[in-house]
């Protein structure tokens, strides 16, 4: 009732200011809920209308990010299809790939998400900079590693699978899954901040780039929960980093997923590489 006579005396002043005719007056309806709910109504309505602020972006942005990482890798560890030929990450990478399309289907408004087939001629650089990103890191790393008297560790995932297998589910299969979520999703939510970002090597690394980068390296910290030691997984998350700045860089230069995804399974060759070196020997 208090609502209704201020919004009358209002009115009022504004008839005897002569605006009578141009004034339009709404009521308000007045909610008998909670303030927190509001709250979280008209989070719903930006989100809806593509009107979150830049901050509000990298929070929303990395919490849907983390949950649906989180949702993906508890469901693969504890569901088991009992197939040969499909690794255990194999459900993971699935139910990423797949809350990751609805994500970006359902919030299309404002993820403007875009792929298609790169060009020949444009995919030799991801390439090449992805294949010599996980040559030259690992290989620091691992000197780095022996100088400060650490065992260089292998990823016990990969002693599981065949060279065939880390090809299609870790080289191929893993990069698109990673990408879709962590360019495709999160990288493309934050493209309002691009303006802003430092420069390395002479090149612009946006905002949205770097943090997708770390938020890409410290997802592999879950690494951890195989056994892996320190340095092992320094390694890991130093390297996926620096590969998520190279994948994410390429992605906003041709505003393309797919040079992400390029970029991605030259830094996973390695691990087809070295698989078959193993074999050899």
């Amino acid at each position: 009732m208090g609502g209704d006579a201020q919004l009358d005396n209002v009115t009022k002043t504004l008839n005897a200011s002569g605006f009578d005719k141009a004034v339009v007056v709404i009521r308000p309806q007045i909610s008998a809920r909670p303030l927190k709910n509001n709250n979280q109504r008209m989070i719903l309505v930006k989100m809806k209308n593509g009107e979150l602020k830049n901050n509000e972006r990298i929070v929303y942005g990395l919490i849907i990010t983390i949950v649906v990482f989180a949702i993906a890798v508890f469901s693969g560890s504890n569901i088991h299809l009992n197939i040969d030929f499909f690794p255990s990450s194999f459900l993971t990478h699935s139910l990423m790939l797949i809350l990751s399309i609805i994500l970006i289907y359902s919030l299309r408004k404002y993820v403007n998400y875009k792929i298609e087939v790169p060009q020949f001629k444009k995919i030799l650089k991801p390439l090449l900079f992805g294949l010599l990103a996980a040559i030259i890191v690992n290989i620091l790393m691992t000197v780095i590693i022996k100088i400060l008297g650490g065992t260089v560790e292998a990823h016990s995932a990969l002693a599981k699978m065949t060279p065939l297998q880390i090809f299609v589910f870790v080289c191929i299969y893993a990069s698109i899954a990673e990408e879709i979520l962590f360019r495709g999703f999160l990288m493309n939510i934050l493209k309002p901040l691009k303006i802003k970002g430092i420069k390395i090597f002479k090149r612009n690394i946006s905002i949205p780039v770097i943090i997708s980068a770390v938020a890409f390296g410290l997802a592999h910290l879950i690494v951890i929960t195989t056994g892996a030691g320190g340095f092992l997984l320094l390694r890991i998350v130093v390297f996926t980093t620096i590969l998520g700045l190279i994948a994410g860089y390429y992605q906003e230069k041709y505003d393309n997923n797919a040079y992400a995804i390029v970029v991605h399974m030259a830094g996973n060759l390695m691990a087809v590489i070295g698989a078959l070196l193993m074999n050899l020997n």
